[in-house]
């Protein structure tokens, strides 16, 4: 059986949009995506919050700068990649991304809508 890498992802946006050119002139866009889960233990109400970054090409990745901004709230489908690098220092450091293929843009304003505030049933 093949491999199959899809990731989707409903959160805000915790800081504007980077929008940056490779030389060859494609456009590259950058944003960190919190994902929230809540749960519940017993009478408790819990959440953990994920903070995972996002890297849109192109010009979905030009649309998101022009119209997104912190706490934008999004819904990203693309792949899960991991990035590898060495610190000038010799240290290997490994990074986990989405690169997108699709943004939706549910919230243009910033602020969650009514009513979804609370995201999912528990």
């Amino acid at each position: 059986m093949g491999e199959y890498n899809k990731v989707i992802l409903l959160g805000n946006l915790t800081r504007d949009p980077e929008l940056r050119y490779t030389p060859a002139g494609l456009a590259v866009c950058e944003f960190p995506l919190a994902v929230r889960h809540k749960y519940r233990i017993h009478d408790e109400t819990k959440e953990d919050v994920c903070y995972i970054d996002v890297v849109v090409f192109g010009r979905v990745g030009e649309r998101a700068k022009e119209h997104l901004r912190r706490s934008s709230r999004v819904l990203v489908d693309g792949r899960l990649t991991q990035r590898r690098w060495e610190t000038p220092e010799g240290q290997k450091r490994t990074k986990y991304e989405v690169v997108a293929t699709t943004v939706q843009f549910i919230d243009l304003g910033g602020a969650p809508a009514p009513g979804q505030e609370e995201d999912l049933p528990l």
